[in-house]
């Protein structure tokens, strides 16, 4: 695969605000078509998610490497370290950030914007003892365990020889349980709150979408018990460090759970990891760029017709205050939107 630089430029600078798929995707199509494309990430490196949350066993990072040099050739310029000010970041998020930039900033530099973000604020559990030591995120394990990996700092949590309890059923819940068996966990459970998926998929009912059925990845294969159907009631701990799960049977019936009277019981646990999904993106951000937001905190945007995935910040005109006339600017070689927006889909 060999660079494809733009045979005529256009003259418009586009600043991409995030470096993961979403990011690099779109500053790849940008540049090819001739604009001049900056990409801005808060982390030390390039990849987002792609470098820091997917295990190496699973994405060589290599591949980064390589795309970001055939990128660089086409004319991308990459600043990391540096963030949007007036960001904030809930516990559980990796900044690295040493600089910051603001969004007025941005926009007098350039003609349009790309919110390339993503939706990192995770899914939360609060349930009683959720503040016990020993209760994480997903990515608060995995990210320094990347960065371990790729030359940097011990990663603070080591669950060697511990029992670890992974709670979530999907790809991030997978990475936990490939990285507890990489350090020698004593035991690996992990448990979803929805009923155990059929083998296969009704084809005919799912279809265009992501489609319902048992996904077992290598990480199982190497090691781990698996639950379905389960809620959690409580984390129990001695002296303020986790001890055990307390957990409870679930009947779905209608797409509406209810508890299984009787069902109650304990799952040993030094470690849990919640890999339960993101639900919106981080605070700051679409503030600082006066972007109307829906209920779930998203930008609001629609992912239909020709204005699909455009903000509420329409057109070029001078940066101004959130309440004023801030605008964005697209034209038809390069419609730029939010996408941001795409995170509906998290």
């Amino acid at each position: 695969m060999v660079p494809q630089p733009a045979a005529k430029k256009t003259g418009k600078k586009v600043a991409i605000v995030g470096s993961g798929p979403a990011g690099l995707a779109a500053a790849q199509q940008l540049a090819r078509v001739g604009h001049a494309v900056t990409v801005f990430e808060k982390n030390d490196r390039i990849g987002g998610l792609l470098r820091y949350g997917i295990p190496d066993f699973k994405l060589d990072k290599r591949l980064i490497d390589w795309r970001m040099a055939q990128m660089e050739v086409e004319g991308v310029k990459f600043v990391t370290g540096t963030m949007v000010t007036g960001a904030t970041l809930p516990a559980g998020i990796v900044n690295d950030a040493k600089k910051t930039v603001s969004a007025g900033q941005l926009q007098k530099d350039f003609d349009a914007v790309v919110l390339a973000g993503g939706s990192e604020n995770p899914r939360d559990l609060p349930v009683p003892g959720r503040e016990l030591k020993g209760v994480h995120f997903a990515l608060e394990f995995l990210i320094p365990q990347n960065k371990q990996v790729a030359g940097g700092r011990p990663n603070p949590i080591n669950v060697k020889g511990k029992h670890v309890l992974v709670i979530g059923g999907g790809d991030t819940g997978s990475d936990c349980v490939g990285t507890s068996n990489r350090h020698g966990a004593a035991s690996i459970t992990q448990i979803e709150l929805l009923p155990r998926p059929p083998e296969q998929e009704n084809g005919e009912l799912t279809w265009p979408y992501w489609p319902l059925k048992m996904r077992t990845s290598s990480s199982h294969d190497e090691g781990c018990a698996r639950d379905w159907a389960i809620g959690t009631k409580e984390f129990i701990g001695e002296k303020g460090v986790l001890k055990a799960v307390k957990a409870v049977r679930l009947e779905w019936k209608d797409g509406k759970m209810s508890e299984v009277a009787g069902s109650e019981f304990e799952i040993p646990a030094d470690y849990v990891f919640l890999a339960m999904g993101f639900v919106s993106p981080v605070g700051g951000v679409l503030e600082a760029f006066c972007i109307d937001k829906d209920a779930r905190g998203n930008a609001r945007a629609t992912t239909e017709d020709e204005q699909a995935y455009a903000t509420s910040v329409p057109a070029c005109s001078p940066p101004a205050t959130c309440g004023a006339a801030s605008r964005w600017w697209s034209g038809p070689s390069a419609k730029v939107a939010s996408a941001r927006a795409a995170s509906t889909s998290s």
